[in-house]
């Protein structure tokens, strides 16, 4: 019977393992931390000469990476432009200098930086310069990721925080807690210090492949790039301190001795806070404001969620050998990490979040809503625990018992009697407990990942306020429609660009291509929009022949949602076709 309760409770481990892993492994990379605030020249502009720079500023300090611009002119080829830098003073601008004479027409540029929390942002603009003319460029596809470099890069990221928890915890366990035993320890620690090891190192491996994008490949140069990054250099330093805190380990154990508890837990923190310090210099708290109070504050919630998630882990581990003094030692350990949880994490948020309305409003706000909910849930369960770990460790209290006296003596009043406390719950009670506590906790901890994938609700909507997009695609939008009238001659397709493709004012450009792929001159050209869901249109673009293209600078998108584009192209007095095709249209 206890070897089947143990049995089921190592499967409800894994279970919940491989859920968190399932979550995170399959969830959307981390694609826009450093919101995008201004472009000069600005999406879409139409300029009267052509510019010598083109510079973006961000929310945040970027990173430059070899290939961080690609400009494409108006017949589609890559321009030769100077190497990226930064505007002088200004860690958060990206600047790349232009040839000195561009012809006239639309050009593209695709940028790829990368923000101060370690991930990589990627988007696309135009600008034209003299007139605009219709391209077919499209150098920032809508994943700018590699399936297979993301993949892999976050399992490795998602793996090492469930690793770094459980050392914590363990180690925190056995030098504040004291079981009688650290044996069961012994296996699930040395497992969790090998795959953080292994995670790190592939990390590293993974970390030029997934700033730039393309698919897992080694070479010198880039890991030799990747070391001279802060991301890079970060996971140095943790494969130093993981090498030295194995080798500390193996020389104790070489000694055999066991450590006075003080030093023990001298020595696990002199460890875990460098430890942890390559986590958040390389996070969220590492950019924005009040840099070195949210670093510190991101450190203590990271010691303080590792200490109480694998703490649990270890309770669970030894529970069937635990004694009271060392239950009522790990319930005052989590109520102290509950406390340092509480108040860092309220800071955190607030300094995520600059606004109530962004709690709502924005995909961080949101998730940290699903976090707060399932932290309260935590505090149920971890509350029901601490219930029964007090209930296990109270000392039983004796009753007074009545003396029967002889018949012939009077009574004399007794003290009345004490009610018998109810005995202690048995210890599978509080494992059952205990496993809902550390099942809610992994949910905990795979929204707290989640967040660190998350744009800031404050650099969000502070992207907002300036109308910048924060999502890194391409804001124009270029649809072909191939048509065929049914005479000689009589086909080719009609190429209609939307600069840009949201709601709001934008410029129509449409060009009209032969049967030989060439530009051709038709007669008339019109083009209409029709919202079906919302049974809203058509409505006439009004464009006009510029000279070998149809133009107007001046329709106005009323609402977002995928959009029915009607062209009605005439190639003679007698013949002409009506053609559509759906366009997608964004705020």
């Amino acid at each position: 019977m206890q070897r089947d309760r143990h049995r089921r409770s190592r499967r409800l481990i894994l279970l919940c393992a491989g859920l968190f892993l399932l979550l995170l492994g399959t969830a959307a990379p981390a694609s826009a931390h450093a919101a995008l605030r201004t472009t000069d020249p600005a999406d879409g502009t139409l300029l009267r000469t052509a510019p010598r720079h083109i510079t973006l500023t961000f929310t945040e300090s970027v990173g430059l990476l070899t290939d961080t611009f690609r400009v494409y002119d108006p017949t589609n080829h890559r321009l030769r432009t100077g190497p990226a830098e930064h505007a002088p003073g200004r860690s958060d601008t990206a600047r790349v200098s232009l040839p000195g004479k561009l012809a006239r027409g639309t050009y593209t540029v695709a940028w790829r930086v990368v923000s101060a929390d370690s991930h990589p942002v990627s988007g696309a603009l135009t600008f034209s310069v003299g007139t605009r003319t219709a391209t077919a460029a499209s150098p920032a596809p809508d994943d700018p990721e590699n399936p297979a470099t993301a993949a892999l890069y976050n399992i490795a990221r998602y793996l090492a925080y469930l690793c770094l928890a459980l050392l914590l915890g363990t180690a925190a366990f056995v030098a504040y807690c004291r079981p009688p035993t650290a044996a069961p320890l012994r296996v699930p620690a040395l497992a969790a210090a090998w795959t953080l090891l292994a995670t790190t190192a592939a990390l590293y491996l993974l970390r030029a492949p997934y700033e730039e994008g393309t698919a897992p490949a080694l070479s010198l140069r880039s890991l030799t790039h990747t070391a001279t990054t802060r991301p890079g250099g970060l996971l140095l330093a943790r494969l130093a301190l993981l090498l030295l805190a194995a080798a500390a380990v193996a020389l104790l154990r070489a000694r055999r001795r066991r450590l006075p508890r003080r030093t023990t837990l001298a020595v696990a923190g002199a460890v875990s806070l460098p430890l942890a310090l390559t986590w958040t210099a390389a996070d969220h708290a590492s950019a924005g404001v009040q840099v070195p109070l949210a670093i510190t504050a991101g450190t203590l919630h990271l010691l303080a969620m590792g200490t109480w998630l694998g703490g649990l882990a270890a309770l669970l581990r030894t529970l069937p050998r635990t004694s009271p003094t060392t239950l009522a030692r790990f319930s005052r350990l989590a109520f102290a990490s509950v406390t340092v949880l509480v108040v860092t994490g309220v800071y955190q948020s607030w300094r995520g979040l600059g606004s109530w309305q962004a709690l709502t409003d924005t995909t961080y706000g949101r998730t940290l809503l699903a976090k707060l909910a399932a932290v309260t849930a935590l505090l149920l369960a971890a509350a029901c625990s601490r219930t029964w770990t007090t209930r296990l460790t109270r000392a039983p209290r004796v009753a007074v018992a009545r003396v029967p006296e002889p018949a012939t003596v009077p009574s004399l009043p007794l003290p009345p009697e004490r009610p018998t406390p109810p005995p202690p719950p048995p210890f599978h009670t509080l494992r059952r407990s205990v496993l809902a506590e550390a099942a809610v906790g992994v949910l905990v901890l795979a929204l707290t990942t989640l967040l660190t994938s998350t744009v800031p609700g404050r650099a969000a909507t502070d992207a907002a306020r300036t109308g910048t997009p924060t999502t890194g695609i391409p804001t124009a939008s270029v649809t072909t429609i191939p048509f065929d009238v049914g005479t000689p001659g009589g086909h080719g397709k009609v190429q209609i660009t939307l600069d840009p493709g949201r709601v709001g004012r934008t410029s129509v450009q449409a060009v009209v291509y032969g049967p030989d792929g060439g530009l051709s001159t038709v007669p008339e050209l019109r083009v209409t929009l029709t919202l079906p869901a919302r049974h809203l249109g058509p409505l006439d673009t009004r464009v006009t022949d510029r000279g070998g293209y149809w133009s107007t600078d001046s329709f106005d998108l009323p609402l977002p949602g995928t959009w029915t584009m009607k062209a009605t192209v005439r190639v003679s007095e007698l013949d002409q076709v009506t053609v559509s095709a759906p366009v997608r249209v964004t705020r």
